[in-house]
């Protein structure tokens, strides 16, 4: 059996890839990623520090590693070191060479990337998410950094509906 597609889902807080990664895992008969920075913010119950950010990137990449043997056709992963590494250089100004080196293998880790876009109301979603303003400066940096790349991406928009036939179109 061939290892799944694994599907990157990226964009900014409050703008729907939890939603959309477990719709897709439901269509697909699959699994998916849920992203680990929220479950690392709960459990500390602070948000994270420049020294956590690699932490929190390959965590994220070694739970989609154990789940991939058991995904079926595709993975999908809500967020990718990807994610980490442009909030890192958001807050803290910088990204250190590990988690540098994680989030430069998307490329060749993910076989598709779909980018949601802010186009539905933004949740503040307590010590998570700081602001609108915020999500709309990341989601810039976002597809400035899939360009800088290189690397080719879907938007994704309208409601739930909608979202799910696009990427259903596109896979």
């Amino acid at each position: 059996m061939s290892p799944p597609l694994r599907v990157a889902i990226l964009g900014a807080a409050s703008s729907g890839k939890s939603t959309l990664a477990q719709a897709l895992a439901c269509r697909y008969q699959t699994l998916w990623v849920p992203e680990y920075l929220r479950e690392f913010v709960d459990v500390q119950g602070r948000v994270p520090r420049s020294d956590d950010q690699f932490h929190i990137a390959s965590t994220q990449r070694a739970r989609e590693d154990a789940l991939a043997g058991d995904a079926r056709q595709y993975l999908f992963c809500d967020t990718t070191p990807l994610m980490t590494a442009l909030y890192s250089r958001h807050y803290f100004g910088a990204v250190d060479a590990p988690l540098d080196a994680l989030a430069s293998r998307h490329r060749q880790d993910y076989a598709v990337t779909l980018v949601t876009a802010a186009d539905i109301p933004w949740v503040a979603d307590g010590l998570q998410r700081e602001s609108e303003a915020v999500s709309i400066t990341i989601n810039r940096m976002l597809l400035d950094e899939l360009a800088l790349r290189g690397i080719p991406y879907l938007l994704i928009s309208g409601d739930p509906g909608e979202r799910l036939s696009q990427v259903e179109r596109h896979l």
